[in-house]
């Protein structure tokens, strides 16, 4: 007994170091606040030791943690303490100033813009599993690609090429 509960800590700790920081950063571009990119990241792993899902691959299992990860951060939009309290103005401690200000752009888009820019940006997805993760049309993704990097130029009036 004692042994395979070794070896299920084992295993829930390699998922943790796996898939938190995925599941933070996230949060954290969704949300725009710590705290409640913490408390997510909190229940999604709760979410995750509840249900045990297997999965079929490493992709399915990002895939996963993706799709709950949005799906508590909408319930945290929609929850009423987020509908009558303001937030707090938060930012990610790092060394790089231009590092800063994209993320203070990033934060700044519409919640909708958000989720598609990190996702191609920083997790690498194309449009198409974009779609498919937040149940939106490819084409719709598109479009809010499109708008959102027209948002993150305006914004940073031209300082970063690639947009």
């Amino acid at each position: 007994m004692e042994v395979q509960t070794l070896c299920a800590e084992d295993c829930l700790n390699q998922t943790i170091e796996k898939y938190a920081e995925l599941v933070y950063r996230l949060a954290f571009s969704q949300l725009k606040n710590q705290s409640d990119a913490e408390d997510v990241l909190q229940e999604v792993f709760l979410r995750y030791l509840r249900k045990q899902p297997a999965f079929e691959s490493e992709e399915h299992g990002k895939a996963w943690f993706i799709r709950v990860t949005v799906n508590r951060c909408r319930s945290v939009w929609s929850s009423a303490w987020r509908r009558h309290h303001a937030e707090l103005d938060e930012s990610l401690a790092a060394e790089d100033p231009d590092y800063l200000d994209l993320r203070a752009a990033v934060c700044a888009l519409p919640k909708k813009y958000r989720a598609v820019i990190h996702l191609f940006y920083y997790e690498d997805y194309t449009t198409a599993k974009i779609a498919a993760l937040l149940r939106l049309k490819e084409s719709t993704v598109r479009a809010q690609l499109t708008r959102a990097r027209a948002m993150l130029r305006e914004r940073l009036k031209g300082d970063w090429d690639g947009f």
